[in-house]
């Protein structure tokens, strides 16, 4: 049987199972934020819940060769975060990965979702199997852009990362060595747009060693997973208080008005830096300028209207507005 054979029989059995999806961009259930990257993928695979895939999510990532206390504290970070309000992104694997799972399935009504670098009918590692059927069990999801069938292969695993961060409004490193892939998901995430944070470790430490590289580019350090809440909180009550209604009003009295929908958002603030942006990419430094925010404040804001699919992150930290022409 050939190649191309095997991949066909195998997804077709795989979407035949209960709960089995493929998600494509206009599917309502695709990522609004995963939609945005630069090169998002043409299809999901999802096992479990696709509801999950639209929440406010962070990623927690790290090294495989994890110390007992860099598993302790993703366990401890997911499982308050969880119960914040995000759902823990990460990528099924041995240490940190796996510690972040479990955290968050020990917060009440805790999500977690699991990334994978190989086709869904096999969970790698094998020893994960149940960790992942835990994982759909409590209402979260297994995601994976490689169609059924797909053997393991380590090209395919960096490849994900782009995936665990542009899901994500930010990504939190608990452990990493200078050359653990959970630095390319770092540098993913800054390209991306998505905020960084990074837990320092001793000196002596070869897995803190990433931590304090990515801290000097930029990363921010946190010691708490309040220092967290305290940064992104304002966008996750952001997400959580948009009036769908009043949105939906606005969107009809403005195509019976002139045919483009503008859409509006939760408060006037955001209003003001739709408004602010204007119809060509802006610079955040400019923007910034043009609205008397922060950066940080702008970020946030940005990444509230990122969501909701009114603005969309381009190549050199440049935004632009999405106007929605009415069909």
């Amino acid at each position: 049987m050939s190649t191309e054979a095997r991949l066909a029989t195998a997804l077709e059995a795989w979407l035949s199972a209960p709960d089995h999806h493929l998600l494509r961009p206009d599917d309502p259930h695709y990522p609004p934020l995963l939609r945005e990257i630069s090169r998002p993928p043409s299809t999901l695979f999802v096992a479990g819940n696709p509801d999950v895939l639209t929440l406010p999510q962070l990623a927690i990532v790290g090294s495989r060769n994890a110390t007992a206390e860099g598993a302790d504290t993703a366990r401890s970070f997911a499982a308050h975060l969880a119960a914040a309000g995000f759902c823990i992104t990460s990528g099924l694997a041995e240490g940190i990965d796996a510690a972040a799972h479990l955290g968050a399935l020990h917060a009440p009504d805790g999500h977690t979702i699991a990334v994978c670098g190989t086709g869904l009918d096999s969970v790698y590692p094998r020893r994960h199997t149940g960790l992942a059927a835990q994982i759909v069990a409590a209402g979260g999801a297994i995601v994976s852009e490689f169609a059924p069938g797909t053997p393991v292969s380590r090209s395919n695993f960096p490849r994900r990362n782009r995936i665990i961060s542009g899901l994500c409004v930010g990504v939190l490193v608990v452990e990493a060595s200078v050359r653990s892939g959970a630095l390319i998901t770092a540098r993913h995430a800054m390209e991306q747009g998505r905020e960084v944070f990074a837990i320092p470790g001793s000196i002596h430490n070869p897995v803190a060693r990433g931590c304090h590289r990515l801290i000097r580019e930029g990363a921010r350090l946190v010691e708490t997973a309040a220092d967290i809440v305290d940064e992104l909180g304002g966008l996750l009550a952001g997400l959580r208080s948009g009036d769908e209604q009043e949105r939906q009003s606005a969107d009809q009295h403005e195509a019976a008005a002139g045919g483009v929908i503008s859409t509006t958002v939760s408060d006037t603030e955001h209003a003001d830096l739709l408004a602010a942006m204007g119809c060509n990419p802006v610079a955040v430094d400019v923007l910034a300028s043009r609205c008397g925010l922060t950066i940080g404040e702008l970020s946030s804001m940005l990444l509230i209207l990122e969501l909701q699919g009114l603005v969309r992150s381009l190549a050199g930290g440049r935004y632009q507005r999405i106007n929605r022409s009415v069909e």
